[in-house]
């Protein structure tokens, strides 16, 4: 069923209304925006071949074009036409995907891929995800420039409603997949050295890639080579305040975990990611409790500490780049 409210707000579908696929295909291809639902986040989508296609995807999020995009394909064959893969790379796709793992690769000089896609980098971040997205992609026959649908820099949309709401008339077409199962964005990496460096921690853990290698994790000055790099990112309206020890006046709760800090009975609005501390379920509810939260009124959000481990990392690197100081020109 199509539903919009008025003019301003793009038809939201749900993904398995009949004929959903091809008015997302026949959209793209006219070289409109789409958001479609990923496992990770949903995703604001154009044809990665088409360049005034990949610009209205800067423009509908404010978003800096020095920042490059994800490039989503539908399998090995699309991703080896747009680049040159590494045997470890080649492996890691081979274990990972379809899945919430992005590779950077060198790009094929012929790649069939606007240069407003790497920003004009000689590499190229691929993804192939799962589901909806997927579909229309192999329907489609090319891959998807698919950043987060939202505003540039703010936090990551994980419902159609809210991606309507952020994206408005910028977009021909929201299709309604529900809450995405990771709730964060893809892991990012890059084959260096014969080491795999990660560029952005996501849903696939570093644990998890330890079993094919050594892993690094880029320094904090290392150069933009994919999403989500920029300091400040994924950030709400309200401040934040990380790995709290108590909630001061006037301040919403983002909680962690069975046990509260102190002053939390004070709080303006309490979300818990997770009531039994399950990183899982605490990195799939992170955006919409951060919304939530947001919206309660509060000046500042404080934060209880999330542990480090598995897709705690993953969490704590957005709740870090949402508390990172705000500089609108560099949003991404």
């Amino acid at each position: 069923m199509d539903t919009s409210d008025d003019q301003s707000r793009p038809v939201i579908l749900r993904e398995d209304a009949p004929g959903s696929v091809e008015r997302a295909c026949h959209a793209l291809d006219a070289g409109e925006l789409v958001a479609l639902p990923t496992e990770t986040v949903y995703g604001l989508a154009a044809d990665a071949a088409n360049g005034e296609a990949v610009a209205a995807i800067f423009a509908a999020k404010g978003r800096p074009r020095f920042n490059p995009l994800i490039a989503h394909v539908d399998g090995w064959e699309m991703a080896d036409r747009l680049a040159m893969f590494d045997p470890l790379s080649a492996s890691l796709a081979s274990a990972f995907w379809p899945g919430a793992l992005t590779l950077v690769l060198p790009r094929r000089d012929d790649a069939p891929i606007h240069d407003l896609v790497t920003a004009g980098q000689p590499t190229i971040a691929i993804r192939q995800p799962r589901g909806f997205a997927a579909k229309v992609i192999a329907a489609l026959g090319r891959p998807l420039a698919a950043p987060s649908a939202n505003r540039s820099g703010r936090i990551s949309g994980t419902d159609a409603a809210t991606v309507a709401d952020d994206l408005g008339a910028s977009l021909a077409l929201v299709i309604d997949g529900g809450a995405p199962p990771v709730g964060v964005e893809s892991t990012i990496v890059k084959v260096e050295d014969g080491a795999i460096t990660i560029l952005r921690p996501g849903g696939v853990t570093a644990d998890e890639l330890a079993n094919f290698g050594e892993v690094r994790r880029a320094g904090d000055g290392a150069a933009i080579e994919a999403p989500g790099m920029l300091k400040s990112h994924y950030a709400p309206g309200a401040a934040m305040r990380l790995d709290i020890d108590e909630v001061r006046d006037g301040e919403a709760l983002l909680a962690f975990g069975p046990d509260r800090v102190p002053g939390a009975e004070h709080a303006v609005a309490v979300e818990n990611l997770s009531d039994v501390g399950d990183l899982r379920q605490a990195a799939a509810r992170l955006f919409a409790a951060m919304r939530v939260l947001d919206g309660a009124g509060a000046a500042t959000i404080a934060v209880e500490p999330i542990p480090e481990t598995g897709l705690g990392e993953a969490i704590r690197d957005r709740l870090a780049r949402a508390a990172a100081p705000r500089q609108e020109d560099s949003r991404a």
